[in-house]
């Protein structure tokens, strides 16, 4: 393991400036800053998430995943780093099937909501979808691999399932939207 913090506060970014985990410099408010700023905020999220009473194999999948993007990251704030792999998105997919098949088809759009810990999973989907499109918008201007992308894009159609599993665990149901609310 690296260097070890033993003081938090170093004043170095008092002048907007961080460094990147390659010893380079840059602003705060760059696009990498941003897109791993956002993914460490999509795993506090995902704790909240893990807060809530949840069944336990949906709880462990949600820790590996936020070692997945603790990971992920790292690979955000070190230019030219691989961490995150093909394999680590398959693994998703492989949870997504087993998640979504015992679910009923969608037929209309769902509302964020369906108890606590479903609403939380929503906003944590809503997060990931935030740090897909900072990563989409680092790719712009800087390498990111296509891994990267696509554990994001994946994550965020976990969480959704996720979100409906725990609806319905929780007895709260899900909550349907309801489009033809308005006569027009």
């Amino acid at each position: 393991m690296g260097n070890r913090l033993s003081k938090i506060y170093t004043r170095t970014g008092d002048d907007g400036s961080t460094g990147l985990g390659d010893g380079t410099r840059t602003g705060k408010d760059s696009a990498r800053v941003n897109a791993y700023g956002t993914v460490d905020e999509l795993n506090s999220t995902i704790g909240m998430v893990l807060a809530c009473e949840l069944p336990a194999p949906v709880r462990e999948l949600l820790t590996q995943v936020q070692h997945d993007l603790f990971d992920l990251g790292g690979e955000l704030c070190i230019p030219g780093m691989a961490m995150v792999q093909d394999a680590d998105v398959e693994r998703l997919e492989r949870e997504l099937d087993t998640l979504n098949e015992p679910l009923p088809a969608l037929k209309d759009f769902i509302l964020p909501g369906g108890g606590m810990a479903a609403a939380t999973c929503h906003l944590a989907r809503t997060v990931c979808r935030r740090a897909e499109r900072d990563a989409v918008a680092l790719s712009r201007a800087e390498s990111v691999r296509s891994e990267a992308i696509r554990y994001l894009n994946r994550l965020s159609d976990l969480l959704f399932v996720i979100a409906r599993v725990l609806a319905r665990a929780s007895g709260h149901g899900e909550v349907l939207w309801q489009h033809e609310r308005r006569k027009r």
